[in-house]
């Protein structure tokens, strides 16, 4: 029996939850990597995967098992690099999702200094709002707004993700600041389609705040209600990444604000790995420099419980 290479089978499996995706890893059939678990629980006398007709789980001998694996996995993959000698400079695609807002208005223009650094690395940034999975959507890395629903992932922790309420000088001069949440009822505010059927601007004092009867100009895209504020139609709530800026100009003037929505936790996040390919730890390593965030914040990356990856997203 080939040990290390059924090991390596049992963590490819492991790793992408089926037979099939562990078989084009390995460049080998799915029979085969079938062939390699089945040898390694003979010769440990013990089951290491529960399966089903689409996914597989690992047991609790499994789960023991596969820490050891990796460990050995891991001192074959540093004996072997450093035999070759090899310190591979970032290169190739590096897929990231992102949210479209902070995409755009944060990570896109931050890459230009990371490229320059490294000529040989190119990055496809994906700007969506959907949920992706890291694995069956082909993505290296995601950032993700809300909570984490899986310690399964690796994450790093990003500045939290904060909104502004705003409006432009000379609509506040022409219609008046407000003072408290129920004054927005008497104000023109520029709403999001996605805030549609009544869910309202949420704001810190914990109630939905009726913004609909005055939503006089709606759109699915929050660039054009911040042209539309910055023109004067009214009182806009879109992420501080896209109003920030117009708020340090004087462009737009921020009111409410201790009111404000509580900023939601942001992480960067990717499968677990214990020696990234060098494209993806330069992009982690440069994120984690380029937003750090104050220590009450950082948590530590989160440690694989099993190496399933559960759904990222953006």
């Amino acid at each position: 029996m080939d040990t290390l290479r059924c090991m390596q089978a049992f963590a490819a499996v492991a790793d992408h939850g089926s037979f099939a995706r562990a078989a084009e890893q390995l460049q080998v059939s799915a029979v085969m990597v079938g062939k390699y678990i089945q040898q390694l629980e003979r010769h440990l006398g013990a089951a290491l995967l529960q399966r089903n007709t689409r996914r597989q789980r690992l047991t609790e001998a499994g789960a023991a098992y596969l820490a050891g694996c990796r460990q050995v996995l891991e001192q074959v993959q540093q004996a072997e690099a450093s035999v070759a000698g090899l310190q591979l400079q970032p290169r190739g695609l590096l897929r990231v999702s992102a949210p479209s807002t902070w995409g755009s208005c944060v990570l896109a223009p931050a890459l230009a200094s990371l490229l320059q650094a490294q000529p040989l690395l190119n990055i496809e940034l994906d700007l969506s709002n959907r949920t992706v999975d890291l694995i069956e959507d082909g993505f290296d890395a995601a950032i993700r707004v809300g909570p984490l629903p899986s310690r399964e992932l690796v994450a790093r922790p990003l500045p939290p993700y904060a909104m502004s309420l705003c409006a432009s000088p000379a609509y506040l001069q022409r219609r008046g600041t407000p003072q408290l949440p129920s004054d927005l009822a008497v104000h023109d505010c520029l709403g999001h389609l996605a805030w549609r059927g009544g869910h309202g601007w949420r704001l810190a004092s914990g109630e939905p705040v009726d913004w609909e009867p005055r939503a006089r100009l709606s759109s699915n895209d929050g660039q054009a209600l911040r042209q539309a504020a910055l023109a004067g139609a009214g009182l806009v709530l879109q992420p501080t990444a896209l109003l920030g800026e117009d708020i340090a100009a004087g462009r737009l003037v921020s009111v409410l604000e201790a009111y404000l929505p509580v900023p939601r936790p942001m992480h960067l996040i990717y499968l677990p790995d214990r020696r990234p390919r060098p494209r993806l730890q330069c992009f982690v390593d440069f994120l984690v420099e380029r937003f750090p965030v104050s220590p009450e914040t950082w948590s530590g990356s989160t440690e694989p419980r099993s190496a399933s990856a559960q759904r990222g997203a953006a």
